[in-house]
């Protein structure tokens, strides 16, 4: 059974609990944990109305239960045993949905939770909701470090006081961002009652597959983000900012996404050329999603990995008159790259978790082999989330989501990951990184930069 397969419902109180392997990719990541940068993916929800508390956890608590394959903790064993198990259950061990003390500094110690304290993996589920409550976006553009440090408001987005923020903060051992999105947009339609329900995807016109042009061998080690000034503590420190949609012109070959992706290179070549270091081709790793985003949406870590590479020449001139040029041809890799058939993490990844020695050792193995192909790993990560498919609409109460943001795990040899999602016409962007690497101030920088950048891709025509 792999990560996209619904089980069966565990058994009931008394009955033995069902148990599956874990999957290639939870395995990769068990064998990985850090206590000093937990592997957490968080999700920040912000509506303009207050929710009813009672109502919300029964609601949170039926979407678990309509989504069994989340209610799983790790099951025990020994060291010689030849695989980690999931031991699936009927109802959640612990109360999932919580209501922290209200107060300036709340959202701000929420950011910081989701960044260092990851729910265990031996508690069903692997998650947690947390409800601040009279938030709004009173902090929404603040960095958190890792001991809660805030830094000055981003006065581009709007202060309230009101509101609602839903803080979900997973586990990326066992679930990934959007499987949990489609459990709390499940919440949202039982809470509010109206329908939500995806949004139909974009219709992308029709295109004959195109062979990429050259583009750098991956077997030479790849550009790393530049240091700034490190932090003295390990731990993750996190920005999040809204911007503007760039604009693209009806009908461009390129997507958002592209605009995105050229957006992240440039930024990075632009913070290692001020920094000193010398040229070197860069990849960015690019989650593709493609699951549906309807009820039946398998559940579990369900995104495939591909690195898009950038040559130092194609990133060195990036004016106007050139801009097109670079869209296009970042447009054609991606397109050929994401229709390559590929297991999630590579064909190495299954071979390293074939269930022939006991687990334990193959934990070793992998731990070591990470650390020699760190030269390797891509430069940093960008997950674009995309249009929010779901309207996350929670009745009169809540209200609408306005604002979504992610952040995704930061843990070095990157330390660096650039997520956005858009929400009602305008990208919410999350920088998060290693405290090892980069400071709050680094931070602020390279969200400057990124803004710059993402506007120079707003070329007149195609």
């Amino acid at each position: 059974m792999t990560a996209l397969e619904h089980p069966a419902r565990a058994g009931g109180p008394h009955g033995p609990a069902r148990r599956i392997p874990f999957p290639v990719v939870d395995e990769v990541a068990r064998h990985c944990l850090q206590e000093e940068e937990p592997e957490t993916v968080h999700i920040e929800v912000h509506l303009p109305g207050r929710l009813d508390r009672d109502r919300l956890r029964s609601a949170f608590a039926e979407a678990l239960r309509r989504h069994p394959r989340i209610l799983m903790r790790e099951a025990p064993g020994g060291w010689y045993r030849r695989r980690y198990e999931w031991e699936l259950t009927a109802e959640p061990d612990v109360e999932v949905v919580t209501f922290p003390p209200a107060g300036r500094c709340a959202l701000r110690d929420a950011r910081t939770r989701a960044l260092t304290q990851a729910p265990p993996l031996s508690a069903s589920p692997p998650i947690r909701l947390e409800v601040v409550e009279g938030a709004g976006d009173v902090e929404g553009s603040e960095a958190t470090d890792a001991v809660g440090v805030p830094a000055p408001h981003d006065a581009s987005e709007p202060r309230r006081s009101d509101g609602t923020v839903l803080f979900l903060t997973i586990n990326h051992t066992a679930l990934d961002g959007p499987a949990c999105l489609r459990v709390l947009a499940t919440a949202a339609e039982l809470y509010g009652g109206r329908d939500n329900s995806p949004a139909a995807p974009p219709v992308r016109g029709a295109e004959s597959p195109q062979a990429p042009e050259a583009t750098p061998s991956n077997w030479s080690p790849p550009a790393r983000v530049a240091p700034g000034t490190p932090e003295p503590s390990p731990g993750n420190g996190l920005l999040v900012t809204e911007l503007p949609l760039p604009h693209r012109p009806k009908g461009s070959p390129y997507t958002v996404n592209d605009q995105l992706m050229v957006t992240t290179a440039l930024t990075i070549t632009h913070w290692n050329r001020e920094h000193g270091a010398r040229p070197r081709p860069l990849r960015i790793t690019m989650p593709v999603d493609d699951r549906p985003r309807d009820a039946g949406m398998p559940i579990g870590n369900g995104t495939r990995l591909v690195e898009v590479p950038f040559s130092p020449e194609e990133l060195a001139v990036h004016g106007p008159a050139e801009m097109p040029t670079l869209l296009h041809r970042t447009a054609t890799r991606t397109r050929a790259l994401k229709s390559l058939p590929r297991p999630q993490l590579g064909h190495g990844a299954a071979l390293l978790t074939a269930p022939v020695t006991p687990v334990t050792w193959r934990a070793a193995l992998t731990r070591g082999l990470r650390r020699a192909a760190a030269p390797w790993t891509s430069t940093t990560l960008l997950s674009n989330i995309g249009r929010i498919p779901y309207p996350l609409d929670f009745g009169e109460e809540g209200g609408r989501a306005h604002a979504v943001w992610f952040s995704a795990p930061a843990r070095m040899p990157r330390g660096l990951t650039v997520t956005t999602a858009s929400t009602a016409g305008r990208l919410h962007l999350a920088l998060r990184w290693s405290r090892t690497l980069l400071s709050h101030g680094d931070g602020a920088h390279l969200r400057d930069l990124f803004e710059h950048y993402l506007h120079t891709t707003e070329v007149s025509g195609p």
